[in-house]
């Protein structure tokens, strides 16, 4: 910890407002995730391909806008505080860490939930597009637990993180 001598009350102070930021707006993301996940997933995995109307843009609840938005502006403030608690090696080392889990999941995100949404708004469109659609949406839904759980277990990885950080002033 001899490099703590180096870093200023301003760096220290941007350092925890950007960490403070990113817990925040991760944990503000895991309460829309935890609603979608308990409310809104259920109504439109009940009954395939007939509760597929809610994910139709226009006639149901399209959340892809907010999620893009929501996701972009918290990957920038992880980044930024990634960035701001740089010099301070024990936070800087775990904020990498979790931002790596963070990032996997949200690449899987891509790769697995967006494309299947996708496919069951086709569905919805065209319901002879549907295929094995319980079997589909039964395991859609169990993946996202997990993936849910895995943003929540992150977000509360940032705590320790934040009091540490708070705590170098002391």
């Amino acid at each position: 910890m001899n490099k703590m001598e180096n870093i200023t009350t301003p760096y220290l102070t941007r350092a925890e407002l950007w960490l403070c930021i990113t817990t925040l707006i991760y944990f503000l993301m895991n309460g829309a995730q935890i609603f979608e996940t308990l409310v809104f997933v259920p109504k439109w995995t009940a009954s395939p391909p007939d509760n597929f109307k809610f994910l139709l843009d226009g006639q149901g609840a399209s959340l892809k806008f907010f999620w893009i938005v929501f996701h972009s502006l918290h990957e920038i403030a992880f980044i930024l505080a990634i960035i701001f608690c740089w010099k301070i090696d024990p936070v800087r080392n775990w904020l990498l860490i979790l931002f790596a889990i963070h990032f996997a999941v949200r690449v899987w995100t891509l790769s697995y939930f967006a494309p299947n949404i996708i496919d069951f708004q086709k569905v919805a469109e065209n319901q002879s597009l549907a295929k094995d659609l319980i079997n589909r949406t039964s395991l859609w839904q169990t993946l996202n637990y997990v993936r849910v759980a895995i943003f929540i277990a992150v977000s509360i990885g940032l705590i320790p993180l934040c009091i540490r950080l708070f705590n170098l002033r002391h």
